[in-house]
């Protein structure tokens, strides 16, 4: 007989279901995505670090878990939440079963659950905090704690990289701040023989124009963008002085350290099939996206920045550029390949921007 588990929300809802992987229980914020497949990207982007993920998709685990297709080593989720949990995995690449694997990262599951009730509840109530439990566990007492229970804004930090490490290769010299930056992203900037190094969050301006990058990437990641003063702070004094493209995270720190506002929206956008239209060339975009914060809209007038890119669900920022400096940033995944390849073109544009700067620079010197 398979063991019970208890999903408790703050708002009192209660789901009972069937555990699977670990039974390491957190309080987390509790989400959803509506990709069909990726769990296995999902489970390992450092984007939902103290997040529980609810998937829409009614069965996960058929395809199992895989050694090349992580976006971390560590994965940083609190919880996973399905609706029919597949034990039985069929694919040639499979190493581990979805089971094997968050049991052994101590991470809990829970399927047989109502996930479609749920989705409509934090669709209507908005995300808020829930916790996985044992069964018979004091369901009231558990509610009372969530609601005072204070979530941590240091979710940056924890996934960040405390030391300075590089990708050699022998193209462009990109300096990448890391807010828990996917694996997919550091694969696009090499494909294109780009050399990247990855520094901690927490980089001064001075530590990166010491290495002497042809451009900074801002990463993905977790949390609230204006728990970050410090970084918005750095962006500041780069700007002007280097190409900056950022992505997600990286996005919403750029509006932000150009004198924008940031907001928190009530559920979010998670999935891998959100059409976003490019104003510039007014073609539509299928993205994948992860992120509960979004880039204020009226906010924008009088910081030089510019929306390029809006989400069509909803209207909501999803890129910007600058009218002054190489500024650039989008709130999708480009390197997620979902459309498959409907926005990867942008590491080639900005690519192609690192280039002539560089040029420019070098046949200003010779004259």
């Amino acid at each position: 007989m398979k063991k019970k588990r208890l999903l408790i929300l703050e708002s009192g809802h209660v789901w009972e279901g069937e555990a699977f992987g670990g039974d390491h229980y957190e309080v987390g914020e509790i989400v959803f995505n509506t990709s069909m497949t990726g769990y296995q990207e999902i489970i390992s982007d450092l984007s939902y670090c103290g997040q529980i993920v609810v998937m829409s998709y009614p069965m996960v685990g058929n395809y199992g878990m895989n050694g090349e297709d992580f976006e971390s080593i560590h994965p940083a989720i609190f919880g996973f939440v399905v609706g029919e949990h597949c034990e039985r995995v069929s694919h040639y690449r499979s190493t581990w079963t979805l089971d094997e694997y968050l049991a052994a990262k101590g991470i809990p599951g829970i399927s047989g659950i109502d996930t479609r009730e749920l989705i409509k509840v934090i669709r209507t109530l908005g995300v808020m905090k829930a916790v996985m439990a044992d069964e018979g566990s004091d369901v009231e007492a558990i509610v009372e704690m969530l609601k005072t229970y204070k979530m941590p804004t240091n979710q940056v930090e924890m996934v960040s990289t405390k030391k300075v490490f590089q990708i050699p290769n022998h193209g462009e010299h990109v300096v990448l701040m890391d807010f828990g930056v996917k694996s997919g992203i550091i694969r696009e900037l090499s494909q294109r023989h780009m050399k990247v190094t990855v520094v901690p969050y927490n980089t001064s301006a001075k530590e990166i124009l010491a290495f002497q990058p042809d451009g900074v990437l801002l990463s993905n990641g977790p949390g609230d963008p204006k728990d970050l003063p410090e970084v918005i702070q750095t962006i500041q004094e780069l700007m002007g002085k280097v190409p900056i493209f950022g992505i997600c995270l990286g996005h919403q720190l750029i509006a932000l350290a150009c004198g924008g506002d940031t907001m928190k929206l009530t559920f979010g956008h998670r999935g891998g099939n959100h059409p976003v239209l490019n104003l510039v060339n007014n073609q539509v975009e299928i993205t994948s996206q992860n992120h509960s914060y979004a880039v204020d809209t009226e906010s924008l007038e009088g910081t030089g920045l510019q929306v390029t890119h809006k989400a069509l669900h909803d209207e909501s920022v999803e890129g910007l550029a600058h009218s002054k400096y190489p500024i650039y940033s989008v709130q999708y995944h480009p390197e997620a390949s979902c459309g498959p390849m409907d926005a990867n073109g942008l590491f080639d544009e900005w690519q192609k921007i690192m280039k002539q700067i560089k040029e420019d620079n070098e046949n200003g010197k010779k004259k």
